[in-house]
């Protein structure tokens, strides 16, 4: 399974309770990669828009695209 597989596994295991999530969530997943690493490839996956941004103000965190409260008020 690819790193970015990983990711969506995780989230989509998650989805039920929640569906926004902190860059630090992620980290756990990835023992051996250094925090920037795993930045990667979560950048990667909001460039492929499997993943987007979505932020607080003060906080930026990634959820699955379309998913949760805010997909539907993006577009207003």
């Amino acid at each position: 399974m690819d790193d970015k597989q990983i990711i969506v596994d995780f989230i989509e295991s998650k989805s039920k309770s929640k569906s926004k999530f902190y860059f630090n969530d992620f980290l756990p997943l990835f023992p051996d990669m250094k925090p920037r690493e795993v930045k990667k490839i979560l950048t990667k996956l909001v460039n492929e828009e499997v993943l987007e941004f979505w932020s607080s103000g003060s906080t930026t965190m990634y959820g699955m695209k379309g998913a949760g409260k805010q997909a539907s008020a993006e577009g207003e």
